[in-house]
């Protein structure tokens, strides 16, 4: 009996060994598994540049009223000497070429002192700087601003109607091909439909005191004149710009994304002055920014019968288009107020409310 009871015991334990085999990992075992399996397998030409770029679509999102750091990005564009050598990198290169000197590579199309690069920083790869990378993913998408269903052509085209002043190249232009080109070729490896960490400008919360002059044209005097001009007529070197106008004729017009106060306070929170991004206070964002856009420059091209009209239709906005301080202050409380009230209802999802339509309002 004795003897029957061991051969029983050995043969269910050799069985638990090899049963074991088919069992399924422990939980701590299953987390280990995919990176012993990485290790092991020899990776494809692009997979670790590609692991390595491409942003979780579940990555923490910065709190909109933590503005003294912009969050890094989580995604990183391919290195420009990644630039293939053949006739896609051509146009890759072609498009790099008129996005950084659009004077003179798209000179026909330009009706300013701009290049698309001067909000757009180191040649559009820079988050909180409407990183085009950021950008090409969320396309197609609806936009209030056009109120239809926009793609990536149709935003460059708006891009040059307004920050550039000037009239948009064709869709089969070889200049819209290179732009698209090159915005394809910063998003390699990015999710799409994914709004990513640094898309468009940084979200810079109302500041304690409302917007002012004075304080601006303080701001303005002691951070930015000395590239900008006392008269933010921008700098020259060799007759061209070296920086850029903030207002007057060779400047962005009207309908610029960048006319929106909190659109400049966000781009100037993260961005300048020139090197030095993030040590200007919010106050002094907000300030400086109205400074800038208290300014007069092109018209709107939208212009319709008279300013207040205009204003009506296209520029329900923070913006002083038409508007004197006190009004947009008036206004900025409103929709603030607006703002609250519509988070308190919460009548769908944040997926539901925003799905389909872009969240990109940088132009």
């Amino acid at each position: 009996m004795n003897t029957s009871m061991r051969y029983l015991f050995s043969a269910l334990a050799i069985s638990g060994i090899v049963g074991g085999c088919d069992k399924q990992p422990s939980p701590q075992a299953a987390k280990e598994a995919p990176a012993a399996a990485t290790a092991s397998v020899a990776p494809t030409k692009n997979a670790d540049t590609t692991r390595s770029r491409i942003a979780s679509a579940n990555a923490p999102v910065k709190n909109a009223g933590d503005s003294k750091k912009p969050a890094p990005s989580k995604f990183v564009p391919p290195a420009e000497s990644a630039i293939p050598k053949n006739e896609y990198g051509e146009t890759v290169l072609m498009g790099k070429n008129i996005f950084v000197n659009t004077q003179q590579y798209a000179q026909n199309f330009v009706g300013n002192g701009l290049n698309c690069a001067n909000c757009h920083l180191d040649n559009g790869r820079k988050a909180d700087s409407a990183p085009l990378w950021a950008a090409y993913v969320l396309y197609p998408a609806y936009r209030k601003k056009t109120g239809q269903v926009d793609t990536i052509q149709s935003r460059i085209q708006g891009c040059f109607r307004y920050s550039m002043n000037g009239k948009p190249p064709a869709f089969d232009s070889k200049e819209m091909t290179a732009l698209v080109t090159y915005h394809y070729w910063l998003a390699t490896g990015a999710p799409t439909g994914v709004k990513l960490p640094g898309q468009g400008f940084l979200k810079v919360p109302a500041p304690a005191q409302t917007p002012e002059l004075a304080r601006g044209g303080e701001v303005y005097k002691n951070n930015c004149a000395l590239c900008h001009g006392a008269n933010g007529e921008g700098t020259k070197a060799h007759g061209k710009y070296a920086f850029p106008p903030l207002w007057g004729e060779n400047s962005f017009n009207w309908g610029a994304g960048m006319h929106r106060i909190d659109t400049a306070a966000g781009f100037i929170k993260a961005n300048m002055p020139y090197g030095r991004g993030g040590t200007l206070s919010d106050q002094e964002a907000w300030d400086v920014a109205l400074f800038m856009n208290s300014h007069e420059r092109p018209k709107d091209p939208r212009f319709k019968g008279s300013i207040a009209q205009t204003r009506d239709k296209d520029h329900d906005e923070n913006c002083l288009y038409g508007r004197t301080p006190e009004e947009l202050a008036t206004l900025l409380e409103k929709k603030a107020k607006t703002e609250s009230e519509d988070k308190a209802k919460q009548a769908k999802p944040a997926h539901m409310q925003s799905e389909g339509y872009s969240p990109a309002t940088a132009h």
